[in-house]
């Protein structure tokens, strides 16, 4: 897969590399390729933590992500001589989710990676699922970007960070039914990440002011992407259209310029939010109150059920997430509020 690659206005061209399951078209295969690998491996067991991501960001349904400093998803691999990939345990997921490595996004980032490089390693992942599933939180997408990291780390970082996305990407298709990046991308890069066209993969990062600060409020319901999905309408009208990509280029603008009143006023979606705004209780109340108290724009985070505010300073920051909060109290709705400055960095090993 070709993979484009700029970060503000440079572009940086990545070198081709293989579709998920095409074995080794990058590396090739044999004991040259083993012995290689074994001499630039670093240790037998990493643990790697991927950040949670606020995938559309208002006006850029499926185009636009990014990322936050809290909360994550970390996945300890462990190096073994099975040749199979295997899922020890999840801790966290309440015995939701599956431990078939086929079926599981870490599971899939690890299988399709090593296929690419040609390599039948066996591979043992334990998953701490500190995202709550069905958060709009980019969940998924922060299990297999952990596990992609951390198998790439341990094989002598083979691939660069931005190699590693389709696999990650692909891995989402178990989540969700399809293959999109707003989460996986800004969850492996960090930063404000433009998906500008998913094949080739041609991705954009999007510099963010110093004083941005980002609030998560996740209300304690679940919303399936699958089900947020279906409420979606095939088609929109030219007027609507028109409004969404004026938004979306004026938001990018806003982020390059710093001009902190331009991103409040972009922050609208008229696309999906209209129609997602009654699986959320109380969300429109909410969503006026939080620009009231401090945030420069409000909006659903991904597909729900977690609102997001974009706030200039973390004073405004706390005030809105609290008056968020407050109102989700008030419906006797238990919520956690996850404040932080911009991730510009991405999943990262911890040890």
């Amino acid at each position: 897969m070709q993979i484009l690659f700029e970060s503000g206005i440079t572009r940086i061209k990545a070198t081709p590399t293989p579709l998920p399951g095409e074995r080794g078209v990058r590396f090739g295969r044999g004991e040259g390729l083993i012995r290689t690998i074994k001499s630039v491996m670093r240790n037998n067991s990493v643990k790697v933590f991927a950040p949670a991501s606020i995938g559309n960001v208002s006006c850029g349904f499926d185009v636009l992500g990014l990322a936050v400093q809290a909360p994550g998803d970390e996945v300890l691999l462990s190096l073994n001589n099975s040749k199979e990939v295997t899922i020890k345990e999840i801790i966290g997921d309440e015995g939701r989710l599956p431990l078939e490595a086929n079926k599981n996004t870490a599971g899939v980032a690890v299988i399709e990676y090593l296929k690419s490089i040609g390599v039948n390693q066996g591979v043992e992942i334990t998953l701490y699922k500190n995202l709550p599933l069905g958060s709009g939180m980019g969940s998924s997408a922060a299990s297999g970007v952990a596990a992609v990291v951390a198998i790439n780390h341990l094989m002598g970082a083979l691939l660069k960070r931005e190699e590693l996305l389709p696999f990650a990407i692909e891995a989402e298709r178990i989540a969700c039914g399809s293959a999109h990046a707003d989460n996986a991308a800004p969850s492996l890069l960090g930063g404000l990440i433009l998906v500008r066209q998913n094949h080739p993969l041609d991705i954009v990062t999007i510099p963010t002011p110093k004083e941005l600060v980002c609030v998560l409020v996740h209300p304690q319901i679940e919303v399936k992407t699958k089900d947020a999905r279906s409420v979606l309408k095939a088609t929109i009208t030219l007027k609507d259209g028109i409004t969404q990509w004026a938004n979306t280029a004026a938001l990018v603008a806003g982020m390059m310029k710093e001009d902190y009143e331009l991103i409040g006023r972009s922050l609208v979606d008229v696309v999906a939010e209209p129609l997602r705004a009654d699986l959320i209780p109380g969300f429109r109340k909410v969503k006026e109150v939080a620009i009231q108290n401090g945030a420069l724009g409000c909006g659903i985070s991904g597909s729900g059920p977690s609102i997001f505010c974009l706030c200039r300073g973390v004073e405004n920051a706390k005030r809105a997430g609290d008056t968020i909060q407050q109102e989700f109290n008030a419906m006797n709705l238990n919520s956690e509020i996850y404040i932080s400055e911009v991730n510009r960095k991405g999943a990262y090993v911890v040890k």
